[in-house]
């Protein structure tokens, strides 16, 4: 049944002006977070954009819907801030693609997220928050005038309502200033290269961070986005569907130096607000994520990592209010601080363990 729903899906595909609106709303959660990891890693951005490239289209057309591909950003977040090497990135990502290609496959989300409690998931939300956060205000400490000239441009499009574009306005203007010193990039195709075995580090580190970011993944990325596919589209797609989704796409791209990458509800609810209402959305994204891969790489070297900051700290802010939408915020806070002061892997499991044993005192 659900195959023919595909096949219907796909008989409306449209290449549109709304179509094309709706990807730019997707690449908000995506390009600001995928240019900091190029500019503060030594990890290409051709390859990161060519991962996103590919799979936005693989997934639009293989769900026949405007479903979104976006960074893992527990990892994304801990590889900005320095607390993951790239090749513990690498090793936490392919270790979280076996794990979700194992529990998509086996149909074992449901079970799994009965045991852990929506505020434990909000506080590593917010951990990931406080991470960019301080990530972010340390970068921007570092270039006061250009911070500045950020938070004007922040300021300015809240102002005129596209709150959620700020980000993008920020980098666009970046762009500028970085090809005001360098000129005008040549065009150059990106190569691919298998990562060699040595390049993945499999540490504590990377364990710990692929737990929390599991945590994100199964309520962000799988739950919520399966239940605004039914809400906006009346598709069936569940989330163990998407579980293995992500689980292939991690363990096929991160070989070739993607980074990891995930649905989510957010992209999918920017990609519906501004407009996609079929998988065209994710052909044009694709193809526009593509051309930025050839022509756009040579500016990130010499962007402002000033402004990059205060882009990260709106992300970080956007995070920290999503994790704050707590029904049990003693229980999210301790989490999120747990998570700065230890690791998000560890805090997540204390968190899970703190909030069992809460509810064993409030039912006795």
């Amino acid at each position: 049944m659900e195959n023919l729903a595909r096949v219907r899906r796909l008989s409306g595909f449209e290449l549109s002006r709304s179509e094309l609106t709706g990807a730019l709303g997707d690449s908000v959660t995506v390009l600001p977070v995928v240019v900091a990891v190029a500019a503060l890693t030594d990890l290409s951005l051709s390859r990161l954009l060519l991962g996103f490239a590919v799979f936005q289209v693989v997934w639009g057309l293989y769900y026949g819907l405007p479903i979104s591909v976006e960074p893992m950003k527990a990892l994304a977040a801990l590889v900005i801030a320095g607390s993951l090497t790239p090749s513990e990135l690498a090793a936490a990502g392919l270790l979280a693609g076996v794990t979700l290609l194992a529990v998509g496959a086996t149909g074992t989300l449901a079970r799994i997220e009965r045991y852990v409690d929506r505020p434990v998931i909000r506080g590593v939300q917010l951990a990931v928050g406080l991470v960019l956060l301080r990530t972010g205000v340390e970068l921007s400490l570092g270039g006061p005038v250009y911070a500045l000239v950020a938070i004007g441009v922040v300021a300015g499009t809240v102002a005129v309502g596209y709150r959620r574009g700020s980000t993008l306005a920020v980098l666009a203007v970046g762009i500028a200033v970085a090809l005001a010193e360098t000129g005008m990039p040549s065009p150059h195709l990106p190569t691919l290269a298998f990562v060699p075995p040595g390049a993945v580090a499999l540490s504590t580190d990377a364990v710990g961070a692929t737990v929390g970011q599991l945590a994100m993944t199964v309520g962000n990325a799988a739950v919520a986005t399966s239940l605004l596919l039914s809400d906006y589209f009346d598709a069936d797609v569940s989330a163990d569907d998407l579980a293995s989704s992500m689980g292939a796409m991690n363990l096929l791209a991160i070989p070739v130096g993607a980074m990891p990458m995930c649905h989510g509800s957010g992209g999918v609810a920017g990609k519906y607000a501004f407009g996609a209402r079929t998988a065209g959305a994710n052909v044009i994204l694709g193809v526009l994520y593509a051309l930025a891969a050839v022509v756009a790489v040579g500016a990130v070297a010499a962007f402002p990592l000033s402004m990059l900051g205060v882009v990260l700290a709106v992300i970080a802010v956007e995070l920290g209010r999503a994790g704050l939408d707590t029904d049990d915020l003693p229980i999210t806070v301790g989490v999120g601080l747990l998570g700065v002061a230890t690791n998000v892997g560890i805090a997540f499991v204390v968190g899970v363990v703190a909030a069992r044993l809460r509810r064993r005192v409030a039912d006795a």
